[in-house]
């Protein structure tokens, strides 16, 4: 009598994050969210009524409402913030998801990275139109500008299994790079200010 062992077949890998990971995950969702949700209002009280005034229109170069209206601001036929809610809303489950201790796929993992890639890619052209062909900020976006990098920034180093010693020298310069153009660009503007 002859037996023949059952084949086993090696689950696919997960992956763990890190605490300090799964809490910028869980703030970047919410900060994401919380801003395209007031965008998302905005919009719809703006078409509503063409003469509503966003209440973050505080000066020339700080007005929600000159971006809201502009073609940019709908670039795939529809309002961008209502991407914003999509995205950051799976972004804050998924940060839930981590600091419950939830362990996901490396497909899903890589699925991450595609989206935060996208969506940073997404942001450096929101950012070029804002600066150069609007020529006006809105601080709800610039929300998002902000929470976009170290998200995509940090899904990479935990998708290489990796954290360099100084893995904040990239968001910083993000940072530092960004208020220096748009420092730049509305300089005209801010030295009347001084």
């Amino acid at each position: 009598m002859t037996t023949t062992s059952p084949t086993t077949t090696a689950a696919p890998a997960v992956s763990t994050a890190s605490r300090p990971f799964a809490w910028l995950v869980l703030i970047c969702g919410a900060l994401g969210l919380a801003a395209s949700a007031v965008l998302t209002v905005d919009k719809i009280r703006l078409l509503q009524d063409p003469a509503y005034t966003p209440s973050c229109n505080i000066n020339p170069v700080i007005s929600c409402g000159s971006v809201m209206r502009t073609d940019q601001a709908s670039a795939f036929g529809f309002p961008n913030s209502l991407i914003g809610l999509a995205a950051f809303g799976a972004v804050l489950a998924v940060g839930a998801g981590l600091l419950a201790g939830a362990t996901y796929r490396r497909w899903f993992w890589l699925g991450l990275q595609l989206g935060t890639v996208l969506g940073l890619g997404f942001t450096c052209w929101l950012i070029h139109q804002a600066l150069y062909e609007i020529g006006a900020l809105c601080p709800y976006c610039m929300v998002v500008w902000a929470v976009v990098l170290p998200l995509c920034w940090y899904t990479t180093l935990h998708n290489l299994g990796r954290r360099p010693r100084y893995h904040w020298v990239v968001p910083a310069l993000w940072y530092v790079g960004t208020a220096l153009l748009i420092l730049n660009r509305f300089w005209y503007f801010w030295r009347t200010l001084i």
